[in-house]
């Protein structure tokens, strides 16, 4: 959840350091901190609950020279977001500064043992005890970093990643990784760490994944990785095809706007390169033989959040092209509910980051029980696409608000694609109508593009929503995940009580939270269940509701009922939600901006939620 920063080379290191912070501070904004090895050998820490600007102002007062440095932003697990708890921690000496992204589950029982042995505990966080141990160890294993915390991890249980610093090493950064992401920036005459590489992308587009239960020698000449028992192991390296440019916000107020502007192009990049001459397609990441996936029997999708709301969108596609039963689960609950599946199941996980926690266990038990997994990410060379069979990457650039915009557009354009090829394959659709609903995708982006522009009258209605405190969502069929993505865009970023439902529950129970002026968004495009919308419509409108309603351009049927219509360019029903949810993101941003918040980073939230 926590970002992590380490660098040697021959720049300023706290600047280059800070940068890395700066684009990371999506991933939690609870604190931050800093340290950095000076050339006398001085290990100087600094560190500040509350945004990065906190630590930038105290910065800005002291100088702080040095070619090493590591740097930490927090999402607050143990102990509250105090300067106490913030990262770097130091051991007793302070010869030695950690960060840390994860939980440390045994933490308790090392901490009482250091306390036996003399070891004073400054903060409430888990972290603590790695510098002390190192501090135990390091002289006892003759001096050597990488051998002492590859000892320390040997005993620690939970998900981390660890970034150690020693004033006795000024070469030196060693680095750890279980369960949570760590990627190696190789550059010239310097290397980098980072949570991922927005942390390095201006200095270098040259990665390495760092696996399980891998330690990382960082040093100016080059890198060495070895595992647990200190083997060197060799990995593969990477090249980032977008650069700094894309991770900036490029004159707009937040990222999400800009992210918001960037899907038309987003989803070109997801379809792009994956249709054959014949107007078919072909997708050779699924890694799967044509028998293969004609073997199959079942589909379950899993995912979290609006990744979850992507997958409900793919269960339409799939289930109506391929003629497979899907299950969409979300993914904290899986493995919990002893799920029936094998050989014969494809499970699809579906996460941008390529880390989220809940969805990488998932992923290992369907792997455990024999089902093939497709990963459906944004990020290549990830946790969960390494882990899983195959990977289909979404290619939708950086996202740096903590709010799902492109992420989650990409990742049905995706679960489109995955439909039609099951389908092409499987010889449920014939080719004809594959290329019809490939050109039909086609001409979304130029759609999407044609929704932004029409999106005043959006801002508008926001401000006159601020003030409400709660609001409902309605759709039916493909309408239903766009309106608990709605609510959730709502709730994220407005901090405002919103729930979605299927239009036709309404009259079970939600109705009873209509009052007078409620506002009620009910997401009903041209489809065949639109005469039960319009229903659904008339029912809240008379129980006093504000009735906000998405609607196709030139469908008057449900014009009588709407306080407000928002309209959209026509297309095929099954594709809506790509057209549906841009009002929705535009109108949950909006409001939050007319309440006074941070869009781009919600209170209590992360981008990557990689702890359970």
């Amino acid at each position: 959840m926590c970002g992590i920063v380490g660098y040697v080379g021959q720049q300023d290191a706290l600047e280059v350091v800070l940068a890395g912070l700066r684009r990371l501070e999506y991933r939690g904004y609870d604190s931050a901190g800093v340290a950095i090895l000076s050339p006398d050998g001085h290990l100087a820490v600094e560190r500040k609950a509350g945004k990065l600007a906190n630590l930038e102002k105290e910065l800005s007062e002291v100088s702080l020279p040095g070619t090493l440095g590591i740097g930490h932003t927090r999402w607050a697990t143990h102990g509250p977001p105090t300067d106490r708890n913030a990262h770097p921690h130091v051991d007793c000496s302070g010869d030695v500064a950690v960060v840390h992204n994860g939980t440390i589950e045994n933490f308790e029982v090392l901490v009482r043992g250091l306390e036996d042995r003399g070891h004073r505990r400054t903060s409430d966080t888990d972290t603590e005890a790695v510098a002390h141990l190192v501090e135990e160890r390091y002289e006892a294993l003759g001096g050597d970093l990488a051998a002492t915390v590859r000892s320390i991890c040997k005993d620690l249980e939970g998900s981390f990643v660890l970034v150690v610093a020693h004033k006795a090493e000024p070469d030196l950064v060693v680095a750890a990784r279980r369960n949570l992401p760590l990627v190696i920036g190789l550059g010239d005459g310097e290397n980098f760490l980072g949570s991922d590489v927005t942390a390095f992308i201006a200095h270098t587009r040259e990665a390495r994944a760092v696996d399980q239960d891998q330690v990382v020698e960082l040093r100016r000449s080059g890198v060495t990785v070895t595992d647990l028992e200190g083997t060197v192991v060799e990995g593969d390296s990477y090249h980032v095809d977008w650069d700094t440019d894309a991770a900036e916000k490029d004159g707009h107020e937040f990222f999400m706007l800009k992210e918001i502007e960037e899907q038309p192009e987003a989803i070109r990049a997801t379809l792009g390169g994956r249709m054959q001459e014949d107007g078919l397609l072909h997708l050779d990441e699924l890694s799967m033989s044509d028998q293969d996936i004609r073997d199959i029997e079942q589909v379950v999708i899993i995912g979290c959040g609006s990744a979850y709301h992507s997958g409900l969108v793919g269960k339409y596609a799939l289930e109506r092209w391929s003629r497979l039963p899907v299950q969409v689960e979300m993914a904290s609950e899986f493995r919990y509910r002893d799920p029936v599946i094998g050989r014969s199941t494809l499970v699809i996980a579906v996460s941008q980051s390529g880390e989220t926690a809940d969805t990488l266990e998932a992923v290992r038990h369907a792997r455990h029980l024999r089902a093939k997994v497709l990963a459906v990410t944004n990020t290549v060379g990830s946790t969960i696409s390494r882990e899983s069979d195959a990977a289909l990457y979404t290619r939708g650039g950086p996202e740096v608000a903590v709010a799902s915009t492109k992420a989650v557009m990409t990742q049905m354009t995706a679960m489109y694609l995955v439909g039609l090829y099951l389908a092409q394959v499987r010889g449920t659709r014939d080719p004809d109508e594959v290329r019809a609903h490939l050109a039909d995708l086609r001409e979304i982006p130029d759609l999407v593009q044609e929704v932004i522009d029409r999106m005043g009258p959006v801002r508008a209605l926001a401000k006159q929503l601020a003030g409400s405190e709660r609001v409902l969502f309605l759709g039916r069929h493909v309408g239903y995940p766009m309106a608990l993505e709605g609510a959730l865009k709502l709730k994220e970023l407005a901090y405002v009580s919103a729930e979605g439902f299927p239009a036709g529950e309404i009259k079970h129970g939600p109705i009873a939270l209509i009052e007078d002026g409620t506002p009620v968004v009910i997401i009903a495009p041209r489809h065949a269940l639109q005469a039960k919308l319009i229903n659904n419509v008339q029912e809240v409108r008379a129980r006093g509701a504000r009735t906000i309603v998405i609607a196709t351009d030139g469908d008057e049927a449900v014009t009588p009922y709407a306080d407000t219509v928002i309209r959209i360019p026509d297309t095929k029903s099954l594709l809506t939600p790509l057209l549906t949810i841009v009002p929705l993101q535009v109108l949950s941003a909006a409001v939050a901006m007319a309440r006074g918040l941070d869009v781009d980073q919600p209170r209590n939230l992360a981008k990557s939620v990689t702890v359970e």
